[in-house]
């Protein structure tokens, strides 16, 4: 149920159809240096997944990294009462039901600064997304940032990403067009880029399992 991508960082993705086509969805589990877990954009908790997570390590913080990475946090919250649960901006009012810890900014908190850095995407408040880097292994984690659904296994997921110009890994047409501050945008992902990621991890699409820095440049180059 869970697939070790490198050391210390594991991915679990799952089945998700968005307006009939399939677009999948994926979590990101790190074990950060004092043994605990850092589960960032939880999938569904079903017993197999609880299992996986348990002989990791104990859930330390649960992230909802974005407006629309949420819909399992209060699952996973009752589940781990010990464990820390983040909200993005924005995400405290959409979720009154969820006891939120925090609500995340620009500024890792004590909990994961050791391992893992955090910028706020704020210039799309419509996901109004927290994009994550743990330092050891050099991997981006992110939920909507940037989808890569032209190498989806879905030949009509890739068939329709064609269509609608999506043909490399970087940000949908929708995502472009809804970025309205292009200087904080621009100013946001030379942060991002400047980590020098190797690897991306992404909620939608394939991984990106090298040139992580250049996919991020290339992908914002028309900003």
């Amino acid at each position: 149920m869970l697939e070790p991508l490198v050391e210390d960082v594991w991915t679990a993705s799952r089945p998700l159809r968005f307006l009939g086509v399939e677009v999948g969805t994926r979590m990101t589990v790190v074990r950060l240096p004092g043994g605990g877990l850092f589960v960032h954009s939880p999938v569904p908790l079903d017993a197999p997944t609880r299992e996986a997570v348990d002989a990791l390590g104990p859930v330390k913080a649960i992230v909802a990294p974005c407006l629309f990475h949420h819909l399992y946090v209060a699952d996973w919250a009752k589940a781990y009462p010990q464990a820390s649960v983040s909200a993005c901006p924005g995400l405290e009012d959409k979720r009154r039901d969820v006891a939120w810890s925090r609500v995340l900014d620009d500024e890792a908190p004590d909990e994961w600064r050791d391992a893992v850095d955090q910028v706020l995407f704020g210039a799309l408040p419509m996901q109004n997304e927290v994009v994550f880097f743990h330092r050891a292994s050099k991997t981006l984690i992110s939920s909507d940032l940037v989808f890569n659904l032209a190498a989806h296994p879905s030949a009509l997921t890739r068939a329709i990403a064609f269509m609608i110009g999506h043909t490399k890994p970087g940000p949908t047409l929708l995502e472009r067009l809804m970025i309205r501050d292009r200087e904080a945008a621009r100013a946001q992902i030379g942060r991002i880029a400047a980590w020098e990621p190797e690897r991306v991890v992404l909620a939608h699409g394939e991984i990106v399992a090298s040139g992580g820095a250049a996919m991020v440049r290339d992908g914002f180059a028309w900003l």
